[in-house]
């Protein structure tokens, strides 16, 4: 049998506690949340307190009213996240349960709807304010990426949104009959740890980059190069992993064995690789748009 790495022995709960005959329990992936938040909310705060770093020596926003946008992020995140996902992956079960559409202690969010209730709160918050929203945008960029970091760690801990099955030697076993049942294999189904390719790529790579281009290239004084970089980024990133991810099992079907979301003749897309395209497509715009400031 090939090289495998055994999933590691990390309870998805840092610490429960029993309160009146009720369980509380912290897990990792409400920490990766929290602390991602407030990582990202403090490099934003070192660039505003850095005027020479922004167009006009200027910044944006305040620290104060990036403070107050928090609230709003956090709104967009999670009830963007949940519709994302009832929209973009169990639309016809959720049609037939809507009872359950706003259950989210049941898992199921997706990042492209929680992107979209970023922007969707961002741009309300700038109308009120009357803040430039390209500027704003570029601020919001600079702080996603240790959310990403840390929200795809948590998604390993917990053994889930694994890849699919490899005889690398990097393939790692994860625990459960759902990541075990791979029919072409024998014995242990050893799988592509996509998550930990999805931190690398859209928590450190691109993390770096843009910290690099706003504190070394001076990227702020064009403004939406940043946010167009982060859109651009993060799209491409979650394009290439698609490839080697293990797809959502309703997308999956005896003629569809790929889980295919948009796809002809065997070639096509997943559902991911489809929300990333416009992802891309708008970051390279911004970026374009951004070069042409004087």
């Amino acid at each position: 049998m090939h090289a495998v790495i055994p999933f590691p022995d990390i309870s998805p709960e840092i610490f429960s506690i029993s309160v009146f005959g009720f369980e509380l329990a912290l897990r990792w992936y409400a920490m990766a949340y929290i602390v991602g938040i407030v990582i990202g909310w403090r490099l934003v705060i070192a660039a505003l307190r850095r005027p020479a770093l922004w167009r006009s020596q200027t910044p944006p926003v305040t620290p104060t009213q990036i403070e107050d946008l928090l609230t709003w992020i956090i709104l967009g995140v999670i009830i963007g996240g949940r519709l994302g996902y009832v929209a973009f992956y169990q639309r016809a079960y959720y049609l037939e349960n809507h009872g359950e559409i706003l259950a989210v202690w049941q898992g199921g969010m997706a990042f492209h709807g929680g992107l979209l209730g970023v922007v969707v709160a961002a741009f309300l918050y700038a109308r009120r304010q009357n803040l430039p929203m390209t500027g704003l945008a570029d601020a919001i960029a600079l702080g996603v990426p240790p959310g990403l970091l840390l929200g795809r760690l948590a998604n390993f801990i917990n053994g889930e949104l694994w890849g699919r099955p490899t005889d690398l030697p990097w393939g790692v076993v994860f625990p459960g009959p759902d990541a075990q049942f791979c029919p072409d294999v024998t014995g242990l189904c050893a799988r592509h740890p996509s998550q930990l390719y999805e931190a690398g790529l859209e928590g450190v790579v691109l993390g770096a980059l843009l910290i690099w281009m706003v504190w070394r290239s001076g990227a702020l004084h064009r403004p939406g190069l940043v946010a167009g970089t982060f859109f651009a980024g993060y799209g491409l990133s979650r394009f290439v992993v698609e490839f080697v991810r293990q797809p959502d099992a309703h997308f999956v079907s005896p003629g569809n064995p790929l889980g295919l979301a948009w796809h002809i003749g065997g070639w096509g897309l997943t559902m991911g690789q489809i929300l990333s395209l416009p992802m891309i497509l708008a970051g390279l715009w911004l970026i374009q748009r951004a070069r042409r400031t004087t």
